[in-house]
C-alpha cells in the first residue's frame, strides 16, 4: 500500500534528485594493444629486410629500433607462435617464419595482373593520349588481356584476346628480352616470317635488338607489324621477378614521332614497374627524370586541352584504318 496525502509529498520533496552517473574513466587497453601491435610489426619487418643467411640478432633489432632486449623478446613472442618468426635455440637470431610465406603466398595467388594493372594503364592513356595495351606471354605468342582507346577518332584495330607473335611486337620484345635464351630460340624455331618490309627476321638482328632493350628498360616497334603505327613497351615481372607480361603505348606515326617515343618509354618503363612491385617483383623503381617529368606534364596538359576543345581530326587514310603495330626495331 502506497504513503498518500500530505505525508508523501512532504518525503518526496526531502529527497535529494537523483544524480547522474559518473562514465567510468576510458580505459587505455585498446590504445596499448594498437601500439603493441605496431611495434611488433616492427620487428617483423626489420627481420624481413635485414636479415642474412643467420638471421638477425636480438641485439641488432634492438639497438635498431631504440626498445630494450626484454620488449623484443615479449613483441617476438606471439610473432613466433604464430610462425611469422623463428628463432634458432643455439644463436638466439631472428629469422622469417613459415607462416610469412603463407601470407606472401596467399597474396599473390590473389593477384590478377589485369585488375592490378587497370588504374595504372588507364592514368597512363590519361597522360600520354595514345591507345595502351595490356597483354600477357603464352610463348611464342602474346595475348592482349587490356586495352584503353584514344581520344582519337583513329582506333587501333586490336581487341582482347587477341594473339600476336612477340618477335614483332614491342610487348613482345619488352618480355623476351628478360627470358632466357631458349625461351627465344623457342620464338625463334616457331618461325620469323615478316609482316611489313621492317619486321625483323633474322636472329642475330632480334638478339642485338633484346640487348637493346635491355639496355634502355623499353621497347620499340617502328612500324614492325603494321606500316604507319609505332608502339612502346615495357615489361612486368611477377613475384620471381620472370617477364609474364607488357603494356604498351600505339599511336600513328604521325603523332607518335621518334622524339615523342623517347619521351614516352621511360613513362612506360616506370608503370611496368610499379605494376610488377604489386605483383611482388623485387625490382627497383627507376628514380623519374627531370625531362620524363616536364613530358608528363606537358602530356597532361595536351590531355586537358583536348577535353576542353576538340578539334575536328583529319580524314582518316587507309593505313589509319584499322592498324596497330607492337613490334619492335630501330628509329630513324
Amino acid at each position: 500500500m502506497g504513503i498518500e496525502g500530505p505525508r508523501a509529498a512532504k518525503q518526496q520533496a526531502a529527497k535529494p534528485p537523483a544524480q547522474p552517473q559518473a562514465q567510468p574513466p576510458a580505459q587505455p587497453a585498446a590504445r596499448n594493444q594498437s601500439s603493441s601491435l605496431r611495434r611488433a610489426l616492427a620487428v617483423l619487418d626489420h627481420v624481413r629486410d635485414h636479415a642474412d643467411a643467420r638471421g638477425v640478432s636480438l641485439t641488432r633489432i634492438a639497438e635498431d629500433l631504440g626498445i630494450s632486449k626484454s620488449t623484443v623478446l615479449r613483441l617476438a613472442a606471439p610473432l613466433i607462435d604464430g610462425d611469422l618468426l623463428t628463432r634458432d635455440r643455439e644463436t638466439g637470431w631472428f629469422r622469417l617464419g613459415h607462416g610469412a610465406l603463407r601470407l606472401g603466398q596467399a597474396y599473390l595467388s590473389s593477384l590478377d595482373m589485369r585488375s592490378v594493372a587497370a588504374d595504372p594503364l588507364r592514368r597512363l592513356q590519361h597522360v600520354v593520349g595514345e591507345t595502351c595495351h595490356l597483354v600477357v606471354y603464352d610463348a611464342p605468342d602474346v595475348v592482349y588481356i587490356d586495352k584503353v582507346e584514344n581520344e582519337h577518332n583513329v582506333r587501333m584495330a586490336s581487341r582482347v584476346g587477341m594473339r600476336m607473335p612477340a618477335y614483332r611486337t614491342a610487348v613482345g620484345k619488352a618480355i623476351l628480352a628478360w627470358l632466357g635464351e631458349d625461351d627465344v630460340q623457342d620464338v625463334i624455331d616457331a618461325g620469323m616470317p615478316p609482316r611489313t618490309e621492317r619486321t625483323i627476321t633474322d636472329p642475330v638482328r632480334l638478339a642485338a635488338e633484346l640487348e637493346r632493350v635491355r639496355l634502355s628498360g623499353y621497347a620499340v616497334d617502328d612500324r614492325e607489324n603494321e606500316p604507319e603505327v609505332r608502339c612502346v613497351a615495357a615489361p612486368i615481372f611477377d613475384h620471381t621477378d620472370r617477364a609474364v607480361g607488357a603494356l604498351s603505348v600505339s599511336g600513328l606515326t604521325s603523332r607518335m614521332t621518334p622524339a615523342r617515343v623517347r619521351e614516352v618509354g621511360p613513362m612506360v618503363e616506370r608503370t611496368g614497374l610499379d605494376i610488377s612491385r604489386v605483383l611482388g617483383s623485387s625490382r627497383p623503381r627507376r628514380r623519374a627524370t627531370r625531362l620524363e617529368i616536364r613530358s608528363e606534364s606537358r602530356s597532361e596538359s595536351r590531355s586537358e586541352s583536348r577535353l576542353e576543345s576538340r578539334s575536328e581530326s583529319r580524314p582518316e587514310s587507309r593505313a589509319d584504318r584499322g592498324t596497330e603495330n607492337h613490334g619492335g626495331g630501330n628509329l630513324p
